[in-house]
């Protein structure tokens, strides 16, 4: 059992500092009375020590791919090579400004414009812009594109928007912040779009449809082609989540399919940091008709060899202050580099290898819903564990063995869902030991199934009314209220 983590102020003793500040060497002035405390102010008195020793203790609480395995599944929780970090500090990218004239930076609009190019080649489309800051904004973007080409058109009556049903949530939110209806498609007994719903959805009034693909179980849409051909006929255009691409990278190519628009998530495959709340990159592609819709500026090369940035000729716009989160994509660019183009595909095999060898591991315990192939991540169901035990409990567990617990309960279409995503980052052993662990807890849920249900027993907090959590979030120090 880990020892409590004593606050700041139970650390506390009058008279303690860590910071003595030197003698003034200016004048002393008077405070304004009203400016003046009537009380000292209620901070902890700790030295520098005390203070470093916290912080270090609540640094090692935080869970990270730095130090465990993290299966998260969907949000591909891979290592980022610190050569990145490396690159995106360095001086001449740190600490240019974005008001700095073109010519100044011709550097760095290089590094743009070689970016775009190596994102297009990968992904078999014309033109990539790198406005959006995140994967669920350059959802949007390629909603707002779709939108923007039809009403070019004169083609204003079409109003909604295909959706699988196993698609990501942030799919239907896009749809609707763009102003269409979302229609939801069925997955068929394989976990495709089923063709025969999708047919019947299909009329004058589609706008379009949003894949994923790999879709959300983790699969390979088998009909994909039939797919895009059945919402092309009806005259609407398709929109590919690029959320998945680190399962096909280097082996398909998204835009030579047929999709008309597509966003990158560069912190799923190529490297950068995961969100948090921190800065993201969400790149678009589009080819044909769409590319002169793409949000601006883009980076070109002009014939005189110079770099410049260039609002595309029917443009939606700006999507975000300036040209992205530019320290991101000097991630991005560093990992292709460093991958090469044989590198990028193998880490793809990688990925694809790593998930099907840990599903075969433990598929006679958690079946996978559906019974192929996967491709850089599965989805298993919770169903056959003992009556009264569920996924989440097999989940919180998992944490008292020192592994973060997978994706639980979702895709919703999938009863007591376990999605799991190795990715192509971890060794054989790891992937071993997380098959042995789940057998272990598996087995306890059979003959100690309380184990699971007040797990994790290890940690500083055991399990948490997660609906109150919600509901009603304690935001500050309770000896502050």
């Amino acid at each position: 059992m880990q020892s409590k983590v004593s606050s700041l102020w139970e650390l506390s003793s009058p008279g303690r500092r860590v910071v003595q500040t030197p003698s003034s060497d200016v004048p002393k002035a008077e405070l304004p009375a009203q400016l003046a405390r009537k009380e000292d102010a209620d901070l902890p008195e700790v030295s520098e020590l005390d203070l470093i020793r916290h912080y270090t203790r609540l640094s090692t609480l935080n869970y990270s791919i730095d130090t465990r395995f993290y299966p998260l599944g969907s949000c591909t929780m891979k290592y980022n090579p610190r050569i990145n970090e490396q690159t995106a500090r360095m001086a001449g990218f740190a600490a240019s400004h974005p008001y700095t004239p073109v010519q100044m930076v011709q550097g760095n609009l290089e590094l743009m414009y070689s970016l775009q190019q190596g994102l297009g080649e990968l992904s078999g489309f014309d033109s990539v812009s790198l406005q959006p800051a995140a994967g669920a904004q350059g959802e949007l973007t390629g909603v707002l594109m779709i939108k923007k080409y039809h009403q070019s058109r004169g083609d204003t009556g079409r109003t909604h928007f295909l959706i699988p049903d196993s698609a990501h949530g942030t799919n239907p939110a896009s749809v609707a912040m763009a102003g269409f209806t979302a229609l939801e498609v069925s997955s068929d007994k394989r976990g495709n779009i089923d063709l025969d719903h999708l047919k019947s959805l299909c009329d004058s009034s589609i706008a379009g449809i949003m894949i994923t693909n790999p879709n959300t179980l983790g699969l390979f849409e088998e009909n994909i082609l039939e797919v895009l051909q059945t919402v092309h006929d009806c005259g609407g255009l398709v929109y590919g989540d690029g959320a998945n691409l680190n399962a096909i990278m280097g082996i398909v190519k998204p835009g030579e399919l047929g999709f008309d628009v597509m966003h990158f998530n560069l912190h799923k495959t190529f490297s950068t940091p995961h969100g948090g709340g921190g800065p993201g990159a969400g790149p678009v592609g589009a080819g044909g008709a769409l590319r002169d819709f793409l949000p601006g500026p883009i980076a070109t090369l002009s014939s005189n060899g110079q770099y410049e940035l260039v609002q595309p000729k029917k443009s939606i716009g700006r999507l975000k202050t300036f040209y992205g989160n530019f320290g991101v994509l000097v991630r991005a660019y560093t990992y292709l580099l460093s991958q090469g183009g044989s590198g990028l595909r193998e880490s793809s095999e990688n990925a694809v290898l790593s998930a099907n060898y840990l599903m075969g591991l433990v598929k006679d315990i958690l079946p996978p819903w559906y019974d192929r192939a996967c491709m850089h991540e599965f989805v298993s169901s919770g169903e056959n564990l003992p009556d009264g035990i569920h996924t989440m409990d097999l989940a919180k567990r998992l944490i008292d063995y020192g592994f973060h617990p997978p994706t639980v309960y979702f895709p919703l279409i999938v009863p007591e869902a376990l999605m799991v995503e190795p990715t192509e980052t971890e060794s054989v052993e790891t992937l071993d030991a997380f098959a042995a662990v789940l057998r272990e807890i598996v087995k306890e849920s059979k003959v100690n199934p309380e184990l699971l249900h007040d797990a994790p027993h290890q940690e500083l907090v055991s399990r948490l009314d997660e609906v109150m959590a919600v509901r009603k979030p304690i935001l500050k120090n309770p000896k502050s209220s």
